[in-house]
């Protein structure tokens, strides 16, 4: 099995509406976000995916995050924009994004010792 990773980050605003302490609040992080592919067979040039089409990729959605309030997305609109939840739509777009990459995880950092993560399993 071969695994590559890329990282990119960025800066939000947010607060949790179904949340009950501080962080109903608004407030702001700078994310860091890592993409995992994974896959058992390499292409006619030995690799798994190409890191620049999958940071290409994520740096893109994430352009969409980048200094915004997140309440104000689409999809977490419903106040729900917890790290677990824009883990799920960066893997959600990544998949989409780049369909010859097996998505196979992605993690969310809020800050250095807290982090969400997604896979599609």
């Amino acid at each position: 099995m071969y695994t590559v990773r890329v990282q990119a980050g960025f800066a939000a605003a947010h607060f949790l509406a179904h949340y009950h302490g501080k962080c109903e609040r608004l407030h702001g992080h700078n994310y860091r976000v890592r993409v995992t592919a994974s896959g058992a067979s390499l292409d006619d040039g030995g690799m798994l995916v190409d890191f620049g089409v999958l940071k290409e990729a994520l740096k893109s959605i994430l352009a969409e995050l980048d200094h915004t309030n997140l309440n104000d997305h689409p999809a977490f609109a419903d106040g729900n924009s917890s790290a677990e939840r824009i883990a799920a739509f960066v893997g959600e777009r990544m998949t989409v994004a780049v369909p010859e990459a097996a998505i196979s995880l992605v993690e969310v950092f809020e800050t250095d010792t807290s982090r969400a993560t997604w896979s599609p399993d």
